[in-house]
Order: C-alpha cells, then structure tokens, then sequence
C-alpha cells in the first residue's frame, strides 16, 4: 500500500509533465547547418523576406542585414529597419559576429549588445549565395534572408516546405514588407 502511495502521485506527475510538452518537442533533433558557408561570399547585403516574430524586430519593415569583414577578422554587422512604414523612420543596429564553428563556418555568434551573444546559424543556402535560412538550436528566431527585397514566390513556398523537417513551423512566420527597387 506504501508502495501503491508512492508510485501514484509519481505516475500522475509524469502523466501531466508529458501532456504539457510540445508536440514534437521531445523528438525534436539537433538542428543541422549547411555543410560549408565562404564567408567572402556571404558578406554584403541581405534583405529580410519573412521572419519570426521578436521584439527586438518590432514595427519593422523594409529590414536589411549588412556584413563586412573586420580587421580583427570578425565580421561587422549592420541591421537596417524603417519603422513601421516602407518610409518610416530608419532604425539601425551595429553589432559583430564571429565564427564558432570553422569546419563549417556555418555557426556563428553574433552579438549587439556588449557581452551577449546569440546564435546565428545558417542551416540552407542557395549554391549561388541568393538567399539564405538562419536560425539557431532552440528554433525561436528564424529569418529568410535574399539578395533582392523580393524573393519569387515559388522559390519561397519551396524553401518553406523544408522548414517542418528542421523543427520550424512555417505558419509562425511574418513577411517582412520590402521596397520594390530595395532602396532604403
């Protein structure tokens, strides 16, 4: 009867921590990256097409990341966004992102506010360097990222498809409204 007392409120315990998990959460696997990212080519102007909800993205449009080399060899990291409107009020980010994972160059931290670092991991890329996916292992930011403000819609639906097989739910992501010509 001990025995029976001890075990039950266990079972029931573990009963609703189960219930309340994610669905999906608990055969969620490691997030992969691509196999190899030039960093020479990765560099220069990416325009957001959709991304996940963040606060620090509040309000935003027309959203544009630009990365330089630095010459401690860190890479120099401007975000660009204009405030609610395609002509709003230009808000800007510096930050820096360094390389975590060298075989790849696919992991990187980045960083905008003194010692804290996200991740930035780039997990599909177009051979050509047209567009990119970045997200991190915890799966709550993702970003679509293009060289051009507007991407074709069938090449976006087919890189959403792959979302689901890395953790992603497409449906939680935002387009991001860009300017025709991209101009800020």
């Amino acid at each position: 009867m001990r025995l029976l007392l001890l075990v039950a409120p266990t079972f029931i315990l573990l009963t609703i921590l189960t219930a309340a998990t994610p669905i999906g959460a608990a055969d969620e696997q490691p997030l992969e990256v691509v196999d190899s990212v030039d960093l020479d080519r990765y560099l220069g102007r990416w325009y957001e097409i959709a991304s996940y909800p963040a606060w620090f993205q509040k309000n935003c449009t027309a959203v544009t990341a630009d990365y330089s080399l630095r010459d401690d060899g860190n890479i120099e990291v401007i975000n660009s966004c204009r405030k609610k409107t395609l002509d709003g009020k230009l808000k800007q980010s510096k930050g820096k992102a360094k390389v975590v994972d060298e075989t790849t160059n696919a992991k990187l931290k980045v960083s905008f506010f003194g010692p804290f670092w996200g991740t930035y991991w780039i997990i599909d890329l177009d051979p050509e360097y047209q567009w990119a996916v970045v997200g991190g292992p915890s799966r709550k930011y993702l970003w679509v990222l293009s060289r051009t403000p507007q991407m074709d819609e069938k090449l976006l639906d087919e890189i959403l498809s792959r979302l689901p097989a890395k953790g992603y739910d497409p449906e939680r992501l935002n387009r991001t409204p860009q300017p025709e010509n991209g101009e800020d």
